[in-house]
């Protein structure tokens, strides 16, 4: 039984809660679900009150394409009445107003949820950032990469380029970035971007199946792991086995309380 649904942005992103498991969906397929500082605003507002008792959040979106990446309407100076426009550089405020936006991203790191990004269609620019910044990705196989920030002009600035730099390597994110080119699934699949790529039929059991599993895992063992792991990009091996130490015995006190 749902516990919590709401719609944020004028509808154009729901979330929806369900014991254990949330789920935000972007729901502007008209514009292929582009994003806007609304958009990045109620992400990061979604981030901020998720209740503790949440573990898997599922990034979805409707449509043909997971996004567009930013509505380049925005770009161009134009935007609907009432609408945020997006930060420029004459702004005093201008890394204030980023940050704001990639607050929308962050959050999908926190080491006590495990967020998928369930991808079809297109994903290109901040779309791709916001697959990237979940901690899974399963894909269809009509999904498409694509980094296209630099080909308009811009750095991808949306807490992409660390998570696509420890997936695949600095060569080829650079390779990646500076061509634009697009990534099709299958390819992605290779490149580690995505966990799994199933026909598009199957995608939101692919989902199911995969947080059913995560589920099963002890909640406490399960955070403390993650945060683990994401120790383990930066610790050297004698600095990983002392967290190990550590992360075990906080754990294991944990239990006696």
């Amino acid at each position: 039984m749902t516990s919590h649904l709401v719609e944020l942005a004028a509808g154009a992103v729901r979330l929806a809660i369900d014991d254990q498991v949330a789920t935000i969906t972007l729901a502007r397929p008209e514009r292929r679900n582009a994003l806007t500082p609304a958009i990045w605003h109620a992400l990061a507002a979604i981030g901020a009150d998720l209740p503790d008792d949440v573990r898997v959040v599922i990034l979805r979106a409707e449509g043909p394409s997971f996004c567009a990446g930013i509505d380049l309407k925005l770009l161009a100076g134009a935007q609907a009445a009432g609408e945020q426009p997006v930060a420029s550089a004459a702004d005093e405020d201008f890394d204030q107003q980023v940050a704001g936006y990639q607050a929308g991203y962050l959050w999908l790191a926190n080491p006590g949820i495990v967020s998928i990004a369930a991808v079809q269609g297109h994903a290109i620019g901040a779309g791709f950032q916001l697959a990237l910044a979940c901690d899974l990705r399963i894909l269809a196989d009509d999904a498409k990469f694509c980094m296209k920030e630099p080909a308009l002009g811009l750095v991808p600035d949306l807490t992409g380029t660390k998570p696509l730099v420890d997936i695949v390597g600095l060569p080829r994110a650079i390779e990646l970035c500076l061509t634009a080119r697009t990534v099709a699934a299958a390819e992605a699949l290779l490149l580690r971007l995505a966990e799994l790529v199933v026909p598009a039929a199957e995608l939101d059991a692919a989902v199911a199946d995969l947080v059913a599993a995560l589920l099963a895992i002890d909640v406490r063992a399960a955070r403390a792991t993650k945060a683990l792991l994401q120790q383990a990009r930066t610790n050297s091996r004698e600095q990983q086995a002392a967290a190990e130490r550590q992360a075990q015995h906080q754990l294991l006190r944990s239990r006696l309380s």
